[in-house]
């Protein structure tokens, strides 16, 4: 672009809007440390001597969808920001400030543009624990695995780590956040629990919290709270679950067994019992009213079916419990199928513009058979199925639009359970350079007619892996027609020196991702290699050059 097709704002620069957009409007107010920000009245139009920025939503536009357009025929420029629902005005205000650039003096050179977007997939979700979040590195606490884990850190830890990662998300077009372990009595409760949900909303984020039916310690995940589900069993024994078989499984695309430690964490109510669904249904109420989240992630939990005579005879013909008998399923379809609407209701409080996720449970998109008790299901729920490593590689070169035409469920995305701590060798693929894989997987969901994906987002972005990782997910989410090479030109480039310099981190990564052990040799090589890329650059080029380093040290320390 020639500076021509830029304008400069300088001095006074007046903003439409920022009482209803108060932080899209503080978002733009860190663009230059030079301008001087004036806010118009409600109903204003702003001076005509100066530079003016609108900002204005259009509920008839997708969520998180936008137009920016630049007007320079007035005697000052003009822009206009609209955007959908929720997140589209501050999606908006993060695509104009990666447009700026400076300018002489103390101003800022914006693009003369007009720019329209709509998210390609409209439900771009990070998946998390709140136990195993670890995005607030200066505190003690961190775990990196497991499901019925204690939390460990200060309490103070769980809103410094979670808004950390709705700032990310909010700046990266990353729509909304699940957390199991939400309401924790040791990291906050109710007090924290609202103040996230208030943040993130703020932002332009939807904090899902995730609950099980019967499982997963209840809606209060741990605590002395009539909805957690421990205070409940004890409360009323009978109407525990009779498990089908013990607590746990072993995922085949992890090298290693998991541990499903015995504990008020593993227990589970039938979910026949009707007096369980009222509670349930009750605690999802009051999740929605307490807390006002953007939705909830429903699921039937999967370390167990209650095997006991009601179940069995309420299942019937729909189900083969023998389907359970080699592994194959932890879960129970037509459970789901028979107390998610009531549950649906209940947690959506009768509004129609909360995410309501219901989880399908792993590795049976392609499985005919295992959605037949399905057909039930009530539309405007989002259903989430969930691949492991092995059956993405199946999905990939077997699903077809027509299969996902085909199910019995409107609204579906997928969920990946790889390319984070649930697979691969002992060191999992937690810290792995994930970009491609993301980037595939949104693609793919986009071309069979999926509306979303959700990954998990646990590490921080300080690991450069994880934030190129995560910069890929709300990219291509975001833009279907994105090609790797302009991802690496426009957002990978600039973070670390260049397209060479990139391309050199990134052949560095994949090596020592490919290769659980190298000779030190190697390493040492890489090591240099590392090094020298540190000595060329300063700032936070510099310090991503820093981590490279580190890793292709420790790696070397260990003799492999």
């Amino acid at each position: 672009m020639s500076e021509s097709d830029f304008i400069t704002l300088n001095g006074r620069v007046a903003v439409i809007g920022a009482d209803r957009h108060p932080h899209a409007a503080g978002r733009l107010a860190t663009a230059g440390s030079g301008l001087e920000w004036l806010t118009v009245p409600p109903g204003g139009e702003g001076p005509d001597s100066i530079p003016v920025i609108s900002l204005r939503e259009d509920t008839r536009l997708p969520e998180g969808s936008f137009r920016i357009d630049t007007r320079t025929e007035g005697a000052a420029p003009r822009i206009e920001i609209v955007g959908g629902p929720f997140s589209g005005v501050i999606y908006a205000v993060e695509e104009l400030l990666r447009a700026v650039r400076p300018a002489p003096g103390t101003g800022v050179s914006v693009p003369v543009t007009h720019v329209e977007r709509r998210p390609a997939l409209a439900y771009r979700t990070f998946w998390t624990w709140d136990h195993s979040t670890n995005w607030e590195l200066s505190q003690v606490g961190h775990q990196e695995i497991g499901v019925f884990n204690p939390y460990g850190k200060p309490p103070s830890g769980f809103l410094a780590d979670y808004k950390r990662m709705v700032d990310f998300c909010s700046q990266n077009q990353i729509a909304a956040i699940v957390i199991y372990g939400f309401f924790r009595d040791n990291h906050g409760g109710v007090d924290d629990a609202k103040e996230l949900t208030r943040y993130a909303r703020e932002r332009g984020v939807r904090i899902l919290p995730g609950v099980a039916i019967g499982a997963y310690g209840g809606v209060y995940w741990e605590g002395d709270h009539p909805y957690n589900l421990s205070t409940y069993l004890d409360a009323h024994p009978d109407r525990a679950a009779d498990m089908e078989r013990g607590v746990g499984f072993q995922l085949a695309d992890l090298s290693f067994p998991l541990n499903f430690p015995r504990s008020d964490y593993t227990r589970t109510a039938c979910p026949s019992d009707p007096n369980t669904i009222d509670w349930m249904a009750d605690a999802l109420s009051w999740l929605v009213e307490t807390v006002e989240p953007g939705g909830v992630n429903i699921e039937g939990g999967d370390y167990g079916v209650c095997g006991c005579e009601r179940c069995m005879t309420r299942r019937g013909d729909r189900e083969d419990p023998n389907r359970r008998d080699d592994d194959a399923e932890f879960w129970s379809h037509a459970d789901m199928a028979d107390n998610f609407p009531r549950l649906f209701e209940a947690a959506r409080g009768g509004r129609d513009d909360l995410w309501i996720y219901c989880e399908l449970q792993w590795d049976n998109l392609l499985d005919s058979e295992a959605h037949a008790p399905l057909t039930t299901l009530p539309d405007g729920a989002i259903y989430q199925h969930t691949y492991n490593r092995g059956y993405w590689n199946r999905v990939r070169a077997e699903l077809t639009p027509q299969t996902v035409a085909d199910l019995p469920t409107r609204t579906n995305v997928a969920r990946a359970q790889f390319a984070c701590q649930w697979n691969g060798d002992e060191r999992t693929e937690l810290y792995a350079f994930n970009a491609p894989v993301f980037a595939e997987l949104s693609r793919h969901c986009f071309d069979m007619g999926m509306q979303g994906l959700t990954v998990w987002g646990e590490p921080s972005p300080f690991h450069v892996s994880s934030e190129l990782s995560y910069l890929a997910f709300g990219r291509f989410g975001f833009d279907a027609d994105l090609s790797w090479d302009a991802f690496l030109d426009q957002d990978v480039a600039p973070r670390l020196g260049g397209r060479g310099a990139a391309d050199e981190f990134i052949s560095i990564m994949q090596e020592l991702d490919d290769h659980q052990h190298l000779p030190v040799e190697r390493l040492r090589t890489l090591q240099g290699r590392a090094f020298d890329g540190a000595r060329q650059f300063t700032g936070e080029q510099l310090r991503r050059w820093i981590w490279l380093t580190d890793r292709v040290n420790r790696r070397a320390y260990m003799g492999s």
